[in-house]
């Protein structure tokens, strides 16, 4: 071989090695939350504490002085009035606890908290100078604390459902904030005035809604966007502060959406990430009207967080954090390019996946794919063959589809599920085990 070609050779391997998702130097663990201060990149991991990163992920160090529940289920930063930054931890048991040295060394900040299991945090400028940290937690509502977690107060009127998984802020342009809580069955609550009163922001949605995640973007017109992430129903969509909402899952082939992220174009546009459990990242660039796998490289697919971090000399990383592979990176331009490049996402061949998870209790999701329209029917059977019931019996257009299947009122077993879509029929097996 000639130098040349040999030269040509190592680039095309440099380039197809650096155009996919690398796994970061962190031990593997599974990482529950991401969060970005500066330079500096910080994973929640289950049982693991916290680990930094000062070089986007090329080693990372533990940093558990203090803390004593290493279960973190949410991370946030805030900058205080003389610009110091301060980094709270979420834990699964133990509250919330603070760092002023990006976790050097930390301390439990408790008083006032009904509930010791906190699933998310959202920091919001109160205008004067001041900070406002909103505290989700699994069974005492949302909690607010307005001196960096010296204290907290429950502000949890009219929140029906005081299981909070995921909380966002958005500013109104108007002055004000717009506080939203993803509750674990009753969908999403919105707070206008700090969490002093709520109102359920439900039209749309499906029921029940298993939130997971909530994402804002600015439009760039004055207004915003706003999506949630679910357990088993995919992701929708607000253009009006959540007063209603739309499904938004074309080609998102998972269900189970564990985390979100927004990225600005630049452009006035937005990148929207995905994170599912079992089927990867998917992005999309029309604000969930349609949505492309991007997991090449990706040998992890259960993915429970996200952070965009700058990668210097004017690049931004995707990082995510999944449950046993550590963190993975990716640049955000080659993820877009790729999309934009690809103007034809639709299936070309009749497809019936199998169902995720599985074995499953009580829920699983069936996803599939037809690459032309047509009448499409999916059954569930019994062990013996009788018919249970019919999952889908419809005219579908080309596209990638998934629907789900409970057995909430079925004993345990094994049962099948059968496609024909046209002359296409598959049958696959699926174990309920409760």
């Amino acid at each position: 071989m000639s130098k040349k070609l040999l030269f040509l050779f190592v680039l095309f391997l440099t380039v197809a090695v650096k155009a996919q998702w690398v796994q970061t130097n962190e031990p593997v663990v599974s990482v529950i939350c991401l969060t970005v201060s500066g330079t500096n990149l910080f994973a929640g991991t289950q049982n693991s504490g916290v680990y930094l990163s000062t070089n986007n992920g090329t080693s990372w160090t533990a940093v558990n002085n203090g803390l004593t529940d290493t279960f973190v289920n949410a991370l946030a930063v805030s900058t205080t009035e003389t610009g110091d930054t301060n980094l709270f931890a979420g834990t699964e048991g133990s509250g919330v606890f603070l760092s002023t040295n990006n976790g050097t060394s930390w301390s439990a900040v408790n008083n006032g908290l009904t509930n010791t299991v906190v699933d998310a945090f959202a920091v919001s400028p109160t205008g004067t100078g001041g900070t406002n940290l909103f505290a989700g937690t699994f069974i005492g509502g949302v909690c607010l604390s307005t001196n960096n977690g010296t204290s907290w107060t429950a502000v949890n009127n009219g929140l029906l459902n005081v299981s909070v998984n995921a909380l966002a802020v958005s500013n109104t342009g108007t002055g004000n904030t717009n506080l939203f809580a993803g509750t674990w069955g009753s969908g999403v609550f919105l707070s206008t005035n700090n969490g002093t009163s709520w109102t359920w922001i439900n039209t749309g949605f499906a029921n029940p809604s298993y939130v997971t995640d909530l994402a804002v973007s600015p439009t760039g017109t004055g207004g915003t966007n706003l999506f949630a992430g679910t357990d088993g129903n995919g992701a929708f969509f607000s253009t009006n502060n959540g007063t209603s909402w739309t499904a938004v899952n074309n080609g998102l082939t998972n269900a189970v959406v564990q985390s979100l992220a927004v990225s600005p174009t630049g452009t006035g546009g937005t990148n929207l990430f995905a994170g599912t459990w079992g089927s990867g990242v998917f992005l999309s660039t029309n604000n969930g009207t349609s949505w492309t796998a991007v997991n090449t490289g990706l040998t992890n697919t259960a993915v429970f967080a996200f952070a965009v971090s700058p990668a210097g000399k004017g690049s931004t990383n995707l990082f995510a954090g999944t449950y046993g592979g550590g963190v993975w990176m990716r640049p955000l331009s080659e993820m877009i390019t790729g999309i934009n490049g690809n103007h034809n996402n639709l299936p070309t061949s009749y497809s019936l996946q199998q169902n995720f998870p599985n074995p499953f209790n009580p829920t699983t999701t069936i996803n599939y794919s037809i690459p032309k329209s047509g009448l499409v029917t999916i059954k569930i059977y019994d062990i013996l063959g009788r018919e249970i019931t019919t999952l889908v019996n419809e005219q579908k257009t080309s596209g990638n589809y998934f629907v789900q299947f409970s057995g909430s009122h079925l004993p345990s077993g094994v049962y099948f599920y059968r496609m024909q879509a046209g002359s296409f029929v598959q049958t696959k097996k699926l174990l309920l085990m409760k």
